[in-house]
């Protein structure tokens, strides 16, 4: 384990027990794929409060973990109007566009990203970066939000407005191929190879490696078993949604659907 993983873990530990010690909801800040995967590895040791994660929206990639005292969380618990209120994670939906829809350039997500992090921000505080044609949605924590509409005013050639989005999160059009497909049984190998149109033995190395991510979790079995809603993330190639079986035909395959992101 290196010098980062072991902060990570310490980090970890260190919000579990303040948020313990104090009665008070601590907030992490945005974890990658490898950070996600020490938090799972991590927080089964972690009795003394509970936990949860999210990133701004449903299957957001990157995603921030907040710990809540036993106190906190059974008063949420049984308070189902404050429930949307209760769990307000510190995060702000930014959406930003061309100033100039004529003389816009075809921006990607490194353009994006590029931008902000050339603001001299970490890239801890922020998330998903979501592209919709000529504009993107960036999650981010609340403490950054206003710095950046202020000063993110341009991304390559192209200027930008960058503010708060007013809508709802759900409004937001999430881009994905929808891929229906026959497999001998519901693994991590089989899905992955239908997702790709790759052959089972061809990622095989992909998941030994270390590379295939199962909500938030390193994954090393070929033949570890996907259940509906899972979030497979490939590192290099993409992430999709197992949405379950359609149908089982009559020589015992499934007719499974998977949403892949584009």
């Amino acid at each position: 384990m290196d010098k980062s993983e072991e902060r990570t873990q310490q980090r970890i530990l260190d919000l579990a027990n303040m948020a313990d010690r104090r009665g008070i909801i601590t907030y992490t800040d945005f974890m990658n794929l490898n950070e996600l995967n020490i938090f799972h590895n991590k927080v089964e040791k972690v009795s003394c409060v509970r936990w949860k994660l999210f990133g701004g929206y449903a299957k957001a990639e990157r995603q921030l973990a907040a710990f809540i005292p036993d106190a906190l969380y059974f008063r949420y618990d049984h308070k189902e109007k404050q429930k949307d209120d209760f769990f307000d994670f510190p995060i702000t939906c930014l959406q930003i566009s061309p100033l100039n829809i004529r003389f816009a350039e075809k921006l990607s997500h490194r353009d994006y990203l590029g931008a902000i992090l050339n603001l001299g921000i970490d890239r801890s505080v922020i998330g998903d970066i979501l592209i919709d044609q000529n504009q993107a949605y960036v999650f981010c924590m609340n403490k950054i939000s206003d710095f950046l509409c202020d000063n993110l005013i341009r991304i390559k050639h192209t200027v930008v407005l960058c503010q708060r989005f007013s809508g709802s999160i759900q409004d937001i059009p999430i881009k994905f191929e929808k891929i229906d497909g026959t497999v001998a049984s519901i693994r991590l190998d089989t899905l992955l190879a239908l997702a790709w149109n790759a052959s089972r033995s061809s990622l095989v190395s992909l998941i030994e490696e270390g590379r295939v991510f199962v909500n938030g979790k390193c994954i090393t079995s070929n033949g570890y078993h996907i259940k509906e809603q899972d979030l497979i993330s490939a590192r290099g190639l993409g992430r999709f949604v197992y949405k379950g079986v359609l149908t089982q035909t009559k020589k015992g395959r499934f007719l499974v659907r998977i949403e892949k992101y584009i």
